[in-house]
């Protein structure tokens, strides 16, 4: 009888033969947001990540989502602790979001002047029934503003 570790290096050697040498290198991320302690969701979704990224021989990046008024830097070192702690390692530094905040901007502005954005009027309730619709794709935005003409986008302001 085989085991699971056969069937997952099986399922690996298929994956890499498929992907052939073109395939773009790995890199897993990981983003929590250092709004309270390290939790069990957390270290299910640091796991897979690293533990997925390391077995294709990629990247393991750790960026902080610190954007919210709720996280603290003290929430931000204890989960690197965390982390630490339980063996997951990262390449390079920590990414933290309130630190790229000019880059975010730049690559905003390239995207304005391509003309690749528009305003969305929507709630954000009717964005999460939009979302839950049954015939949507999950997570997907059906681009319910992309075509307002310019004189629906002036009223909506």
């Amino acid at each position: 009888m085989r085991g699971i570790a056969d069937d997952k290096s099986q399922l690996a050697q298929r994956g890499a033969a498929q992907v052939g040498a073109s395939a773009p290198p790995v890199v897993g991320r990981f983003a929590p947001s250092p709004s309270g302690e390290f939790h069990l969701g957390n270290l299910r979704t640091a796991l897979l990540a690293w533990a997925l990224a390391r077995r294709a021989g990629g990247r393991f990046v750790l960026r902080m989502e610190d954007l919210d008024a709720r996280c603290r830097p003290e929430y931000a070192t204890a989960q690197l602790r965390d982390l630490e702690a339980l063996g997951l390692d990262w390449d390079g530094e920590v990414l933290y979001q309130s630190q790229r905040l000019d880059l975010y901007a730049d690559v905003f502005s390239q995207l304005s002047a391509a003309g690749e954005t528009y305003e969305c009027y929507c709630s954000r309730k009717e964005l999460s029934q939009l979302a839950s619709a049954p015939h949507a794709k999950p997570g997907h935005y059906p681009g319910v503003c992309r075509a307002l003409p310019g004189a629906d986008r002036s009223s909506a302001r």
